[in-house]
């Protein structure tokens, strides 16, 4: 379980929701389409239930103050948690270290992988 100093869980509640509106998305539309498809729909649901999303998002990478790349995430909610829709038959540690790079370019704590292959939505936290 991913925790932060005080033994709580980071964002739990807005966790909870995001999760919710990702069970919501998965009833809704099955499994079996692309990832964009999930990533579009889980706007519309988390808008639904009240919460600031940002899509595709873009950060400037700096190595030693010179640019190098730019990072976007799929969504982040809030300005405080990001959001990575997936389509795959399990989480990876490729998913997992491309998530703690995006958590540190863009500041933040925590990151959602989650993963509509499944009829039962699955997903991991991510916390820097």
């Amino acid at each position: 379980m991913n925790t932060d100093d005080s033994g709580k869980l980071v964002h739990k509640s807005l966790s909870r929701s995001i999760i919710g509106a990702a069970m919501q998305v998965l009833n809704t539309l099955r499994p079996g389409l692309n990832e964009k498809a999930y990533e579009n729909a889980m706007v519309i649901e988390l808008k639904k239930r009240g919460h600031a999303i940002e899509q595709q998002r873009r950060f400037d990478v700096f190595y030693e103050g010179i640019w190098v790349d730019t990072l976007v995430p799929d969504l982040i909610v809030d300005g405080l948690v990001i959001v990575d829709p997936k389509v795959v038959t399990e989480f990876n540690e490729t998913h997992v270290a491309q998530m703690m790079g995006y958590l540190a370019i863009t500041n933040l704590q925590l990151a959602l992988l989650i993963n509509f292959k499944h009829a039962d939505l699955r997903w991991k936290r991510v916390v820097r």
